[in-house]
């Protein structure tokens, strides 16, 4: 439009179509998406909001039109202009409009656009969530096939041992309760490279406590990883077939109650003792003699170590009550309480295994109602979905 006729339209009161600037209109959207800070758009009601934001945003600039309001400007000049603008509207409205027209059906088309990109993105996202359930299944039958794997090669193993060894030594009774232990175990805590990987940490706490003692080693992982690193480490299981199964792999571990194993171990002949998911187990009798022959055996400056479930945690109680030969969930307060009055000097917790679903922060537009939200499920996050275990550690 010549600058003549862009002057006579504004003085009319018209908005030219030139106004309507499409890049600045999409740099406008942009800055809106760039200021939704953390916002996740693989969540499904994330995209919901981004969607409905970015159509109200385009929305308010998509009706050009002729007929915007007159501003009615101050003084006399503005008394005097207001009735020629009304008229020049008139008299233009033939040659602006055919070009408010056009841009109204390029913003239409634009929208529409919006829209499809969008549904190509929930497309591809759902395509994304089939995927990852189809991943999902693939891991179960995995795992079942490594299960089988590792019950298969328990059979093979104990057949092939010289005597027929008892199915379990230990003292508690619950210890005999289930038929199959080891299967159990393997279907309810994973499989031996399971474990390997969650107890793989405990490597650099032990490097210099050798020798180090397992008690309740069950298939031996952590006896194994001490090895490698070049730690000397034994093991010692009260059940038959995670002793030959820890046998097969090569590793020094014995069938033996670990109350009576320990009672005949030398004091202060030990720089470590570790008991892996052992101590919910255990009455409360036992597992007070427990840590105090743990404290009898360790030299000076040794460590036990003590890994557990977290009954903080609602979802560690769902593991804690699958297995029938649990004695009682063990709060971490009431456990380091105890090592201080066997005789430990030194304890601290860690806490361990956050588990992968967690809530999800949503965004909301308003400053006050987004931090509110965002508080609400950090809470919900730290008592709803804390770590599933925790670890004891604690110096003689």
């Amino acid at each position: 439009m010549p600058a003549e006729e862009q002057e006579t339209a504004a003085n009319a009161g018209i908005s030219p179509p030139e106004e309507v600037d499409v890049a600045a209109l999409f740099a406008r959207l942009k800055e809106e998406v760039r200021h939704a800070p953390g916002l996740d758009v693989s969540d499904g009601f994330n995209r919901g909001l981004v969607r409905t934001r970015l159509r109200s945003v385009a929305e308010r600039w998509w009706p050009v039109s002729a007929e915007r309001p007159l501003e009615r400007r101050p003084g006399v000049r503005g008394a005097v202009l207001y009735p020629v603008k009304k008229v020049l509207r008139r008299l233009m409205r033939f040659y602006v409009e055919p070009f408010a027209a056009d841009q109204r059906a390029f913003n239409d088309a634009a929208l529409k656009l919006v829209d499809e990109l969008f549904e190509e993105v929930d497309l591809a996202f759902g395509r994304l969530d089939h995927a990852e359930r189809e991943l999902a299944e693939r891991r179960k039958d995995a795992r079942r096939v490594g299960e089988l794997e590792e019950r298969l090669t328990r059979v093979e193993r104990r057949r092939d041992g010289a005597t027929a060894a008892p199915a379990t030594v230990a003292a508690q009774p619950a210890a005999a309760a289930l038929p199959d232990y080891f299967a159990f175990e393997a279907r309810m805590r994973g499989r031996s490279e399971e474990i390997r990987e969650r107890q793989r940490a405990y490597v650099e706490d032990f490097r210099e406590a050798a020798p180090v003692l397992d008690v309740g080693c069950g298939r031996g992982e952590l006896v194994g990883l001490l090895r490698e690193a070049g730690v000397e480490a034994r093991g010692v299981d009260a059940d038959a077939d995670m002793v030959a199964f820890a046998r097969g792999e090569g590793l020094p571990v014995e069938q033996a109650d670990l109350l009576a194993y320990l009672e005949g171990t030398e004091d202060g002949s030990l720089g470590g003792v570790f008991a892996g998911q052992v101590v919910e187990h255990l009455p409360p009798p036992a597992l007070v003699r427990l840590l105090e022959l743990a404290a009898a055996k360790l030299r000076p400056g040794g460590l036990f170590v003590a890994e557990t479930i977290n009954p903080l945690s609602p979802l560690a109680l769902r593991y804690y009550f699958s297995d029938l030969t649990h004695a009682q969930p063990l709060v971490p307060e009431t456990l380091e309480l105890l090592a201080r009055q066997a005789g430990f000097r030194e304890t601290k917790l860690r806490y361990l295994n956050p588990p992968e679903e967690r809530l999800r922060e949503v965004h909301l537009p308003d400053d006050a109602a987004r931090e509110a939200l965002s508080a609400n499920v950090r809470r919900l996050n730290d008592v709803l979905f804390g770590p599933l275990d925790y670890a004891l550690l604690a110096r003689t």
